[in-house]
């Protein structure tokens, strides 16, 4: 059934919108327009060049804005329709490496989608799993940070965000810091992340600085979390750790030669799930995987073909009892001896 506005009720709700926006702060002018033009769009049924009019914006502009709805998680659209071999997937991955849950999602024709498609599903599913009085410990990545636009913002009583690794020196989107205090916000929670770097230059400095008892209060946080929120890294050419300059080229070569197949809250590990042997983990600021196996409820969300083995160790390991993936690489972990 289609719903649209009378003329009136339009022309009532443009003038809203500029009595109103005149008084707000320009970020919150740009909320409302966002929210406005994205009833129109998805609830009133409207076109964009109607709602341009509406407005009294440009159909570009309207476009931006409902761009922006979706990015900023305003507009949620869930498909919840089950397709038959993702969910015979879920409960073979479930069976083969003993989780709670997992979902699997149709993989993409395009592999560059397949990131953001488990990000959205991470995030409903995250949303689901979130009540009162609890923690929930963040990992980093862009698959974390892009499943926030997908997380039901909602404020929630005595909830607490713990970032369970270092941060950036360098403004960056995935910053972990910039992660952990956002889904804080959409949640309403109070934020605590580790106030050093991911990456020490000695482990004599990371051990230094993992004894002040500022990070030593994040830390202990961070292992009684009640919940675990990650995703993982893999050492393929262009990979985030290179791309940022956590690591160099030469030193992902040296990991991959001592086993590494990539990474769990910046702490390197073999296809086993081991922390592995080298001198990176022992300058990692956070908390080591390890620990993760004491948190009632890890939920993993990767995919794609570089992160197979760095997945699958995560997995037998126990880090995560929950996993969110795409079907091609449900696939692959399920065809591993």
């Amino acid at each position: 059934m289609s719903a649209t506005l009378p003329d009136d009720a339009a022309a009532s709700l443009s003038a809203a919108a500029v009595d109103v926006g005149s008084m707000l702060p320009e970020a919150d002018r740009e909320e409302q327009l966002a929210t406005r033009a994205a009833w129109l769009y998805f609830i009133g049924n409207s076109t964009q060049a109607q709602i341009a009019k509406k407005l009294g914006l440009t159909r570009l502009r309207v476009n931006r804005l409902l761009a922006q709805a979706r990015d900023q998680g305003l507009v949620q659209i869930q498909v919840t329709g089950r397709l038959a071999g993702c969910v015979a997937l879920e409960h073979e991955l479930v069976a083969r490496y003993g989780l709670k849950d997992a979902v699997v999602v149709p993989s993409p024709a395009d592999a560059v989608q397949i990131r953001p498609l488990i990000a959205a599903a991470a995030g409903h599913y995250l949303s689901q799993q979130l009540h009162d009085n609890m923690s929930v410990g963040v990992g980093w990545g862009r698959t974390l940070r892009l499943s926030l636009a997908s997380v039901v913002r909602k404020s929630y009583r005595k909830l607490s965000v713990v970032s369970l690794i270092g941060g950036l020196t360098q403004s960056s989107a995935v910053n972990p810091h910039e992660t952990a205090s956002h889904l804080a916000d959409i949640i309403g929670g109070q934020c605590y992340y580790f106030a050093g770097p991911a990456f020490t230059d000695s482990a004599e400095s990371r051990d230094m600085l993992m004894n002040q008892p500022m990070l030593r209060d994040v830390f202990e946080r961070g292992r009684t979390v009640d919940l675990a929120f990650l995703s993982v890294g893999d050492l393929a050419h262009a990979n985030t750790m290179t791309a940022l300059n956590l690591i160099t080229d030469a030193e992902a070569r040296s990991l991959q030669a001592a086993g590494a197949v990539g990474d769990v809250c910046s702490h390197w590990i073999n296809t086993a799930g081991d922390v592995i042997d080298h001198p990176l983990n022992s300058r990692a600021v956070g908390l080591s995987p390890v620990h993760l196996k004491g948190v009632r409820d890890s939920i993993l969300a990767s995919g794609g073909k570089a992160k197979v083995g760095v997945i699958h160790g995560a997995l037998v390991a126990r880090y995560a009892n929950r996993l969110l993936t795409d079907e091609a690489t449900a696939r692959q972990l399920l065809a591993l001896k």
